[in-house]
This record gives structure tokens, C-alpha cells and sequence, in this order.
């Protein structure tokens, strides 16, 4: 089983915006902001779900990053 250093608190990252320079904020994994109940489900069995073909295979944990200063999202891969 994979370990997100990230989810874990292993490590911390400094992303900037790439519309306005200001350094965005790990908001957690993508997959927990699908529905109410998915930061309650099996972590692997999200993957398959979450639209990103190889996401399980490859063992990637999907973070969403958002810019505090002009709210723009975007997706991070984090290799676990």
C-alpha cells in the first residue's frame, strides 16, 4: 500500500500561480470533494474513479491546489 506524503504530513509544497505568482495552498485530495461521502471511501477504489486513467497503476495521489489571492484551482499529481 502506498503512502501520499502529502495526506500523511510528511512533506509540505510550495506551488506558485500561474496567473498571478502568489504560492497556492494544498487543499487536500481531489477525490474528497466529489460528493459528501467520498473522504469516507477506500482511497484505491477512488482512484478508479476519479477521471484520471492511470492514477491506481501508477500509484499517483491527485491534490487540488487553489491560490488564495485570485481563487484559481488546478491539479497536482503527488507520486506516493
Amino acid at each position: 500500500m502506498a503512502i501520499c506524503p502529502l495526506c500523511n504530513g510528511f512533506q509540505t509544497i510550495s506551488y506558485p500561480c500561474n496567473k498571478c505568482g502568489a504560492m497556492m495552498e494544498d487543499t487536500g485530495k481531489l477525490s474528497d470533494y466529489f460528493d459528501d461521502y467520498s473522504a469516507y471511501m477506500e482511497i484505491d477504489l477512488m482512484k478508479l474513479e476519479d477521471g484520471f486513467n492511470h492514477s491506481f497503476e501508477n500509484g499517483d495521489c491527485l491534490h487540488l491546489m487553489q491560490c488564495p489571492a485570485c481563487m484559481t484551482d488546478i491539479v497536482i499529481t503527488i507520486n506516493e
